[in-house]
């Protein structure tokens, strides 16, 4: 009986994983390399997804520097997975530049944030979370920590005072230091601590809380902690019984875990592009899924695209380079633009979701960049989601 050999591991290890040369196969394969928990998608029926193909290839996008490109060439250099458009419902483009396959598991990321995000908002909706309690309400170990006197809001917001460097390249930086812990990087100190909940306890405050945004990955780590004490259940869980088991997705996700068995929230979902799509269109109908249920309330979705009064001007004030001027953040959502309604969900090394309410349209695109952060790619795909917004719109209006 001939056997079709599993594809071979590339030399991955637990050191290079993360690195240019292996990322393409390793953002695919993360439970062979992390350990992993399942995210059911329960027994639900699946969400179809209708078809209306059609190229945007040549789709002219003018960047900010005064050239003009196109979808296909940004598509084409910035080492992109899967790119997906959805107008209106319907996917009118969905392609594979890099071979991966339409049902592959894909590393998301910090787009994993807006996920633990939206478990925490069905939560506040059923009054198990009050985003203005302190989050030593549900989680009093953290009275010795730097996240005393924060609040849930404060953690959704990424608005704490908590010391906490987001550089990648530092390997002393804190966000470094995590990886180590939940076992996603080779430990450098033996004595470091050896699970997430353990080195969130070591983060000291730095400055008041509720101050400027700052983007920090431990706030989410701190808000699925929360949501888990509020609710005794794990993310995993929590994650398939409010939220992916009510978007009509095709596949079961993966989250991964660290050695204590807590997931990392802030960045470990893998799930199929199509699926990822269902849930941004899902944010874009208002918190109603492609099946009809509602998932999300409608007034969780309203007040992200609103934010609070002063939202814009504590992201304006932000030591974070945003490249988002006028833009702001919200319940674990980029919001760019001061000027129109669009919101992002995104994560390093070109893990991207787009919902533009006017438009009609949801855009998705998962990438392995060799770095983490490329202000000129993460620029030139948000022009293009832009570009591809006012193309479909001015063509269906002919």
């Amino acid at each position: 009986m001939n056997r079709v050999p599993p594809p071979a591991n590339p030399g991955v290890t637990l050191a290079n994983w993360q690195t240019a040369q292996f990322l393409q196969w390793s953002f695919q394969h993360a439970r062979e390399i992390v350990p992993t928990a399942r995210v059911s998608r329960g027994t639900g029926a699946i969400a179809e997804l209708p078809e209306s193909l059609r190229s945007l290839a040549d789709v002219k996008v003018p960047r900010l520097d005064g050239v003009t490109t196109t979808v296909g060439a940004v598509v084409g250099t910035t080492y992109t997975d899967g790119f997906m458009v959805l107008y209106d419902g319907r996917v009118i483009t969905e392609e594979y530049p890099s071979g991966m396959a339409p049902d592959a598991l894909h590393l998301l990321m910090s787009v994993t944030k807006s996920l633990v995000g939206s478990v925490a908002a069905v939560l506040v909706d059923q009054g198990v979370l009050d985003p203005a309690a302190l989050l030593t309400t549900y989680v009093p170990a953290l009275a010795v920590s730097g996240y005393a006197g924060a609040t849930v809001r404060h953690a959704l917001d990424m608005r704490s005072g908590i010391t906490f460097s987001e550089d990648y390249i530092n390997p002393d930086a804190e966000v470094r230091l995590l990886a180590q812990c939940i076992g996603w990087s080779t430990r450098r100190d033996s004595s470091s601590q050896a699970s997430l909940y353990d080195f969130l306890l070591t983060l000291k405050q730095g400055s008041p809380h509720g101050g400027p945004f700052a983007y920090r990955s431990s706030e989410t780590d701190v808000l699925g902690w929360v949501c888990e004490e509020a609710t005794g259940r794990r993310m995993p869980d929590l994650l398939s019984a409010l939220l992916w088991s009510h978007l009509g997705v095709e596949h079961d996700a993966d989250i991964s875990i660290d050695s204590a068995g807590a997931a990392i929230h802030d960045g470990g979902m893998s799930t199929t592009m199509r699926d990822l799509a269902r849930f941004g269109q899902m944010l874009l109908d208002h918190g109603r899924s492609m099946t009809g249920e509602t998932v999300l309330p409608p007034s969780w979705i309203r007040d992200s695209f609103a934010g609070d009064p002063d939202s814009r001007q504590a992201f304006a004030a932000s030591p974070t380079d945003t490249r988002m001027p006028g833009g702001m953040y919200r319940n674990q959502f980029w919001l760019p633009y001061a000027d129109r309604d669009v919101l992002l969900c995104l994560g390093i090394h070109g893990q991207m979701i787009y919902v533009n309410p006017a438009a009609r349209l949801v855009a998705v695109k998962v990438s392995s960049w060799p770095v983490p952060q490329d202000a000129a790619m993460l620029s030139a795909t948000l022009q293009a989601f832009d570009a591809v917004a006012g193309h479909v719109g001015t063509a269906t209006a002919r």
